[in-house]
């Protein structure tokens, strides 16, 4: 299987062990600590896989409380928390090696016809991604080729990422920058057509670049970095259906910064200008001198 997308969708494929309990692969990287993402990702199939089907996720609320190791099986253990007459809610905990990484919070509803439809309108008119470069050949322009740690996580990348202000490498370059980011993207092949694992495709890809809002006003986004930074919790509102493997503009702000975290949250666009999923999500920042949890 060579395909990143299908490597997505094989990974969002957890094994069930029990009635509630799920065991998920942890791919063997070069990182330091596993993708907050992949690890929200899975745990909102876990919980999906509890309920009737007919009822979409509509918001989800997590906490990562410790780093997972890349490489070794993570265990999701789902409470049923409620099966209304509209909502379902479920409580899923992360376990990898005896230890708590992550839990989370996911409420599912029956979809209603709307009293009240009302929608502010996008911040402002963005470029169409197929006028933009991709990530990759950004990184090829600037230095020339690709280092081969960089060509091989290209490689693996499930989704194709295209910055809507060309990447900044140089301190003069985010001089009197806003805390603002903004980007397309798209699954790199087709993910089937099971609702859930869009939403959780989804749900992967919004842990990518939320926090480079906080980071735009004090470093280029490529380069050295100063900071070690860590996802603290995570939360989405879903609003409208809509497909990972077609492209959706993520509008990215960070309203404050202090005390060592940073707040940043997203809002997620279809190209018709159409609010699909709101995020919300703080961040730890430390220097890189700094001792570490």
């Amino acid at each position: 299987m060579t395909n990143p997308a299908e490597r997505l969708v094989d990974l969002l494929d957890l094994e069930r062990i029990e009635v509630d309990i799920f065991r998920g692969r942890s791919p063997e990287e070069s990182l330091q600590r596993v993708f907050g993402g992949q690890v929200a990702g899975q745990a909102l199939v876990a919980a999906g896989r509890t309920t009737d089907g007919e009822r979409p996720v509509h918001s989800l609320h997590a906490y990562f409380l410790r780093p997972g190791r890349p490489g070794v099986p993570i265990v999701y253990q789902v409470e049923r928390v409620r099966d209304g007459r509209s909502f379902t809610t479920r409580r899923v905990t992360a376990v990898q090696q005896g230890r708590t990484i992550f839990n989370l919070t996911a409420s599912f509803h029956r979809p209603e016809p709307g009293s009240i439809e009302h929608q502010l309108p996008p911040r402002l008119d963005f470029p169409e991604p197929e006028s933009l470069p991709t990530v990759t050949e950004e990184i090829r322009e600037h230095l020339g080729a690709l280092p081969e740690a960089l060509e091989r996580m290209a490689r693996r990348q499930p989704f194709d990422i295209r910055y809507v202000d060309r990447l900044r490498w140089t301190a003069e370059e985010i001089k009197d920058a806003d805390p603002r980011s903004a980007v397309w993207m798209r699954a790199v092949g087709p993910l089937g057509d099971d609702p859930l694992v869009h939403t959780c495709a989804l749900t992967y890809a919004s842990d990518m670049t939320l926090l480079d809002a906080v980071r735009i006003p004090v470093e280029p986004l490529w380069g050295p970095r100063g900071f070690d930074m860590a996802s603290l919790d995570h939360a989405m509102w879903f609003h409208r259906p809509f497909r990972a493997d077609e492209w959706f503009l993520y509008d990215q702000e960070s309203p404050i910064s202090t005390g060592g975290r940073g707040l940043a949250r997203g809002r997620i666009y279809n190209r018709e200008g159409e609010l699909l999923v709101s995020v919300v999500q703080e961040g730890l920042f430390r220097p890189l001198t700094a001792p570490t949890d």
